[in-house]
């Protein structure tokens, strides 16, 4: 799988979307949502879900049709991960004023917008795997089941329930059993349903899926201890954001608990059990590749 070539379609397929959902969405909520879109990012959640729907098809080849609905099914993550970015730096959150190397959509648009545009990303995913699923031709049950994956690693048990739980451990002890809690939450259950939603996709045997999911959660919170290690020793420049700030917010992290080289080694030691799930499955290059540049990424 050429990654950057992946990753360079994924942001072309992100604007035709964008360019075919946004026409009757007035300027003032289109305008923050492109914003928020089509920053640059590492987009490893798409290649996520194609590298598990490779590896679940075993090789076959896919048409020209099926790839695109596969793309168009991978941008849906992103677009999840894009509103989560948005609301994730609101004042009322953890207020930052960098992301990706920009201003955050709050500082550039307000917070309304940002509260808004946000709000409207969620549902755009949806309809987006909805109709992706439909081009793809996987039935209604497998159609279901995605959206299904995708809301529930989103919501009050996911992404959203890991965020609450972040904010309500800022300034006090947290264990590192209570910080894997939030952060499976908050991280790990959105990179798991990259890759329970390639296995489904690609209509794979339910031990493969499962297998698939357990790759994506220890990839998931080895990506978010990487996270924490780069807050301490990475650059603004660097990163896209302001370094430092979980410490400046009293935030609980595996190197203030396992200190720097336990992170780092608690980061391997994931990756090692994510390599380890996908081991017997064929034509999981592209997962092995994603899972080593997760650990020696630098933002």
């Amino acid at each position: 799988m050429d990654l950057e070539r992946a990753r360079h379609e994924v942001d072309q397929t992100l604007k035709s979307l964008l360019a075919a959902s946004l026409v009757e969405a007035p300027s003032a909520v289109a305008s923050p949502i492109r914003f928020a879109v089509l920053a640059p990012g590492k987009r490893v959640r798409p290649l996520l879900l194609m590298a598990t729907h490779t590896a679940a098809r075993q090789g076959r080849d896919l048409r020209a049709g099926e790839r695109t609905a596969v793309f168009r099914m991978a941008c849906s993550v992103e677009l999840v991960h894009a509103y989560s970015l948005v609301h994730d730096d609101l004042p009322c959150m953890d207020d930052d004023d960098l992301r990706r190397g920009r201003p955050t959509l709050h500082v550039e648009f307000g917070d309304r917008a940002a509260v808004l545009a946000g709000a409207a990303l969620m549902p755009l995913a949806v309809e987006v795997l909805s109709t992706a699923a439909v081009d793809l031709g996987i039935g209604e049950a497998a159609a279901g089941r995605l959206v299904g994956i995708l809301t529930a690693a989103s919501g009050g048990a996911g992404m959203v329930g890991g965020q609450l739980l972040d904010l309500r451990a800022e300034g006090r002890s947290v264990g590192i059993d209570e910080l894997d809690l939030i952060h499976e939450g908050k991280t790990a259950r959105l990179i798991e349903a990259c890759c329970l939603m390639g296995g489904v996709a690609a209509g794979a045997e339910e031990a493969v899926v499962e297998r698939l999911g357990r790759y994506g959660r220890a990839l998931g919170l080895a990506f978010q201890v990487v996270d924490d290690i780069l807050d301490v020793t990475g650059s603004a420049k660097a990163m896209g954001k302001t370094s430092g700030r979980d410490a400046e917010l009293g935030k609980a992290t595996y190197p203030n608990i396992v200190g720097l080289e336990g992170a780092r080694a608690r980061a391997d030691g994931l990756v090692d059990v994510a390599l380890d799930q996908i081991a017997p499955l064929g034509a999981a290059g592209g997962l092995a590749h994603i899972a080593r540049l997760v650990v020696d990424r630098e933002r």
